[in-house]
């Protein structure tokens, strides 16, 4: 069998073909052997012989073989129909590709009606990095197989455009997922341009992509927007044949609020009568009122502050806002007064504590390569250190049922548990840094524990057992934190680290989102 396979790679890499005597002198293979093998593998359709040439080629039956590999039904077979009607409407040619490894291979092909067009073979392998097809299957990935893909890719350049920087192929990524195609700007052959989409199947699984290419000439940069949509369609009609049992649709689709967008919006925190929500914006200092109870929403200045806001908590006498190294307690009237007793260290992260007299805060250690944990009395603003983190935290969360303290660490990307009877800290889960970095948190009543992926484009709920259980995509690449009212979570975003290109194609950065639990 090993003989026989080895023959069978050796016919594949081979463009030309290759006759007997060079496969036995190749495989080092008695001739009578390689006799026996030939015949055996054209008499059951794995190889055919050339007959002018006299050279043995790949025979149909593995072509057959490669398409059943990502049947239910057959990809190929799904697709035949909408890759004619791409090439009809572009006259270019259309392809089918699904991914191997790190490389895209070519499953089928719709020729175009240009005699200059491209061309490349079936079979063919290309690198996942500069393809259209790969960035469009990447796109819609999960996001630690992806970033195992983007870290493991050799990023090899083809010509001057191809992206050869981890960073800008994940921004590249993340672009291609918000507008639902991709495009090879001339990246793997000079003077062809390709736009490609994703095919996913009606249970959320990629299953490959299709592309049209053509010379850059005739597909401009202008074209290839206008196409992108078209392609995309085309891809949607594709997956919705590749399975029988559609799962049900997810409820929790995301929508805008509207009102005034922030810079970076931030610590929202529903009042007791779960009708208001009040959240800060942390660079133009300032504190705003949702109230959830008005038809639509209405989002409005509540106080206006001097400096930026690192945590805001609610009071039965009005509400406490933090800063860097002070605080300010704002009264049910709207007066504005400084707490004088507050720790002078630097604040990153405030939340409620078991009690209305205590908080539980994080302050930045002295020589700034970690951090301290512990309860503030709000009373005296005496610091009670709990537990020393040789990482910075960027959110807390109390879980009075649990009696466990969350928090996010976004340079290490995990969800950290810390209980006050004991002084290790546990790891719940991490998140590799491709998918974004950890922002906010949240507790549903289930159980769950919900944080941002800022620059990864979503929200994502772990289980208590570390299991990520849910992914909830945003319009935005930047969101920050969440609150939740029981049967909905609001989650603030930012636009102010949102570069003016991405900006283009989300415009809500910085705007309030919600979407039902």
């Amino acid at each position: 069998m090993e003989k026989a396979i080895d023959m069978l790679e050796a016919v594949g890499a081979a463009t030309d073909g290759l006759s007997q005597t060079e496969l036995a002198a190749q495989l080092s293979l008695p001739r009578t052997t390689t006799y026996r093998l030939l015949a055996t593998l054209v008499a059951r359709g794995m190889l055919r012989r050339d007959p002018l040439r006299k050279v043995y080629r790949l025979g149909f039956r593995c072509f057959e073989m490669a398409r059943q590999a990502y049947t239910m039904p057959d990809l190929a077979a799904a697709a035949v129909l909408e890759m004619r009607g791409l090439r009809d409407l572009t006259g270019e040619t259309c392809y089918l590709a699904t991914l191997d490894g790190l490389e895209v291979i070519s499953l089928e092909r719709c020729d175009g009606a240009h005699s200059v067009r491209s061309a490349a073979v079936l079979g063919q392998r290309k690198p996942v990095h500069c393809t259209s097809q790969g960035k469009a299957i990447l796109s819609v990935m999960q996001a630690a197989p992806r970033e195992e893909i983007v870290r493991d890719v050799t990023l090899k350049s083809f010509t001057p455009h191809t992206i050869t920087d981890r960073r800008r192929l994940n921004a590249e990524l993340k672009i291609t997922a918000a507008r639902g195609y991709a495009i090879d700007d001339e990246e793997i052959v000079e003077g062809v341009r390709c736009v490609g989409a994703p095919i996913v199947d009606a249970s959320g699984v990629v299953r490959g992509a299709i592309s049209v290419a053509g010379p850059s000439y005739r597909l401009t940069r202008a074209r290839v927007e206008l196409l992108g949509p078209e392609v995309a369609q085309a891809a949607r009609r594709i997956g919705a044949q590749l399975e029988t049992v559609k799962s049900p649709a997810d409820k929790a689709a995301a929508i805008a609020i509207v009102g005034p967008w922030a810079f970076h919006g931030a610590h929202p925190q529903w009042s007791e009568d779960r009708k208001v929500l009040y959240w800060a914006d942390v660079l133009a200092p300032s504190v705003r009122r949702l109230d959830m109870s008005s038809k639509p929403p209405r989002d409005e200045l509540a106080y206006r502050l001097e400096s930026p806001i690192k945590g805001l908590l609610l009071q039965q006498d009005g509400m406490l806002v933090a800063g860097g190294t002070s605080a300010v307690h704002i009264g049910q009237n709207g007066t504005i007064a400084p707490r004088a007793a507050w720790p002078r260290a630097t604040l990153l992260a405030l939340c409620a504590g078991s009690s209305m007299e205590e908080a539980w805060a994080a302050f930045e250690q002295e020589d700034g390569t970690g951090c301290v944990v512990g309860v503030i009395v709000l009373s005296s603003g005496r610091f009670e250190q709990h537990w020393a983190i040789a990482e910075r935290v960027q959110a807390l969360r109390w879980c009075a049922k649990e009696c466990e303290l969350y928090a996010v660490s976004p340079d290490s990307g995990a969800i950290l548990i810390l209980q006050p009877r004991h002084d290790g800290v546990r790891r719940l889960a991490s998140m590799p840094k491709g998918s974004g970095l950890l922002s906010g948190l949240a507790l549903d009543d289930d159980g769950g524990i919900w944080t941002a992926l800022c620059d990864g484009w979503s929200v994502v709920r772990f289980t208590r057992d570390g299991g990520l259980d849910r992914v909830v995509g945003l319009p935005v690449p930047c969101p920050t934190d969440m609150a939740t009212d029981g049967s909905r979570m609001v989650v603030t975003t930012a636009r102010h680290q949102v570069a003016l290109d991405t900006l283009a194609k989300a415009p809500l950065s910085g705007c309030l989102f919600e979407f039902s639990l």
